[in-house]
């Protein structure tokens, strides 16, 4: 009994020394550590306003989207600060900047607190009602507001009105968060601003993107904004602020996670003055595989043969024309151009509709439907056909743009042959061809031609690095004479990046898609490099292909596209000319029948260095009193291909 007694005496002695131990421990050998931590965790960091956004640059590192720096008026909420004192910062502030009076919300909300938050705008009976739970305390916040008259608000001085935008700046998102009240005030106004020293306002850098090359694919490069409303949720889960400015289209948008800076890092200390931790970084670099004079060039060439081109005859309803160049090796975009005329002689640029607009591309997309009568074994190439016109019952006869002769499939290319395509339709569905048939087609058919023209990448997205691609049009109908216009581009229609995806398709044999990022560079560091992304590779035989690349070889060397190119580049492609109708009077109604002009190749035709696309829409229409035609194809990609093969 007594040895138990003391071994309960012992621990108790050695459980109190281990707490002293511990005690001596925390607070006397390692109390400047826990302090620190201590400290850590309950030290208030708040990060700067902007951070500089990654550049963009040309394939040859010319910038093409820098940054300025800009002074800015920030609100840095103070503790202790009341709505009082924020008003009187509001006026003070109001007294020096040149800024805009509040909307009508906000003269409201100022107004309300300049006068005792409305509470003689609401009646005794109205409060009763909120006692009794018949009406919330936002009703009668929202009765208020309905209750301020246009002549209460005239009542604010021009001083208030505009201290009414400026507080609602301050009081905007977070507490802690710091808030932009002035963009770029002039050298005196922020010089003034500081020498006031108002409480909680400081003076910051913040940033601006700028164009060195101007509006030059001004489209494509995107616009870096304010987070778009209906986006907030996304970039707020991404640990993005509400005031932070992003990418919010195109490439901006794209390539956001690596053109975004790391702002800069402040802790609050204990006065509410900051110091600083870390500096802002600029985000990454994006590089492009756009050469910015081959760009420049291009831009100067569309808009001068569409200058040319409205001094022709029938030309009333030609407004633009879009020209790509690619390697069509990788897939990669030289240059993209989309210029419109606009009516004060103006022009305006318009390259994102590349990836968005569709139109009906006609003959230049038979180095694709050709494809139908090779991959059915429906073509004999050692047989010779008489070129002629298909009559089908009840449809008026079909035929080709002259009467070319004995043709086979490869002078079917070079003269662009529609009574060949339409063979080759009526071969498909398992007929011959007799005047006035019936020939039965089904979406079967239909599907098996749009599956082939997906497989060179026409009617399908072609995976551009850019958002918000859109494909062409795909008709719904189903109809024998159709499903031949199908056969020859006259029924669907497809995007100017599809058609580069089509040709460069050809020349390669393999679908791969567009892009315009090259690499990601941090300083001089490259720490993403562009792959070639293959889609799919044609299911057809070699042999076929070759004969498709040879009738289009011949296209430019003695058929339908003689001329538009020099023969010293050796290049191969197809000519385009389709029907269309034009909205003429903007009523959402077509009414004008017009005729579009297309080209799509690629050269030298071994070894093919460059390929280029021109779609030049509308330039002529069937109501003129003669039948002129400007073909405007023709004549901007003669200029593109003569200054790439003498200065590239």
């Amino acid at each position: 009994m007594k040895k138990s007694k003391y071994m309960i005496i012992f621990l108790i002695i050695a459980f109190f020394s281990v707490i002293v131990g511990k005690l001596y421990f925390l607070n006397i050998k390692n109390h400047s550590y826990y302090e620190e931590k201590l400290q850590e965790k309950t030290r208030i960091y708040v990060l700067g306003s902007s951070a500089p956004r990654g550049r963009i640059l040309d394939t040859n590192g010319k910038v093409l989207v820098d940054n300025k720096s800009v002074n800015t008026i920030i609100y840095n909420k103070i503790k202790g600060l009341t709505s009082k004192d924020e008003i009187e910062i509001a006026k003070k502030l109001a007294s020096i900047l040149t800024t805009e009076a509040g909307k009508i919300d906000e003269l409201k909300d100022f107004w309300l607190l300049l006068n005792n938050n409305g509470k003689e705008l609401i009646t005794e009976e109205e409060y009763q009602l909120v006692q009794m739970r018949k009406l919330k305390k936002s009703d009668l916040e929202q009765l208020k507001k309905e209750r301020i008259t246009e002549a209460m608000l005239n009542e604010l001085s021009d001083i208030e009105q505009k201290a009414a935008k400026i507080y609602n700046l301050m009081n905007k998102g977070y507490m802690y968060q710091k808030k932009e009240i002035v963009k770029n005030p002039s050298d005196e106004e922020y010089a003034k601003v500081m020498e006031s020293n108002i409480p909680g306002i400081t003076g910051e850098m913040t940033w601006e993107r700028i164009y060195p090359y101007g509006d030059t694919i001004r489209s494509i490069l995107g616009k870096a904004n304010g987070i778009p409303k209906e986006k907030s949720d996304y970039f707020l889960a991404q640990g993005y602020e509400l005031t932070d400015i992003v990418g919010v289209s195109y490439l901006e948008s794209e390539y956001e996670e690596y053109l975004k800076g790391e702002k800069a890092k402040y802790q609050v200390n204990a006065d509410n003055t900051l110091t600083l931790i870390n500096s802002a970084q600029r985000g990454k670099d994006l590089v492009l595989s756009i050469d910015i004079d081959i760009q420049m060039k291009v831009d100067e060439i569309v808009k001068e043969k569409i200058l040319l081109g409205k001094k022709s005859k029938n030309t009333e309803y030609y407004k633009e024309s879009f020209a790509i160049v690619s390697d069509p090796q990788t897939g990669a975009i030289i240059a993209m151009s989309g210029q419109r005329y606009n009516d004060d002689e103006t022009f305006s640029e318009i390259t994102s509709s590349i990836i968005q607009s569709s139109y009906t591309m006609g003959s230049s997309v038979k180095g694709a439907t050709i494809a139908v009568g090779y991959k059915n074994n429906l073509i004999d190439p050692n047989k010779k056909v008489t070129d002629g016109c298909i009559k089908l019952n009840l449809v008026p006869a079909k035929c080709s743009h002259k009467r070319l002769g004995r043709i086979d499939d490869v002078k079917a290319l070079a003269q662009s042959s529609n009574y060949y395509q339409h063979l080759i339709a009526i071969s498909l569905i398992g007929k011959t061809y007799t005047p006035n048939m019936v020939l039965e087609a089904t979406k079967e058919h239909f599907d098996i031609y749009r599956n082939t023209l997906k497989e060179f990448g026409l009617g399908a997205l072609t995976g551009i690095d850019l958002p918000n691609e859109q494909t062409g049009i795909e008709g719904k109908t189903i109809a024998d004479d159709l499903l031949l216009n199908l056969a020859i581009g006259q029924y669907d229609t497809y995007t100017p990046i599809e058609m580069i995806q089509y040709i460069n398709t050809v020349a390669s044999k393999q679908r791969m898609a567009p892009t315009l990022m090259k690499e990601i560079k941090e300083e001089d560091e490259v720490i993403v490099k562009q792959t070639t992304n293959i889609l799919n590779e044609l299911e057809i035989e070699d042999e076929d292909l070759e004969r498709i690349r040879l009738g289009m070889e011949k296209v430019l060397s003695e058929g339908t596209g003689r001329g538009y190119t020099s023969q010293n580049i050796h290049a191969a492609g197809k000519t385009g000319t389709s029907e269309s109708f034009y909205d003429s009077d903007n009523d959402g109604k077509v009414d004008v029948e017009t005729i579009s002009s297309i080209f799509t190749g690629y050269f030298p035709k071994e070894d093919p260095k460059y390929s280029v696309v021109v779609i030049t829409p509308n330039i002529s229409h069937k109501n003129g009193k003669d039948n002129t035609k400007y073909y405007g194809a023709s004549k901007i990609t003669r200029a593109i291909t003569d200054y790439l093969f003498e200065n590239h």
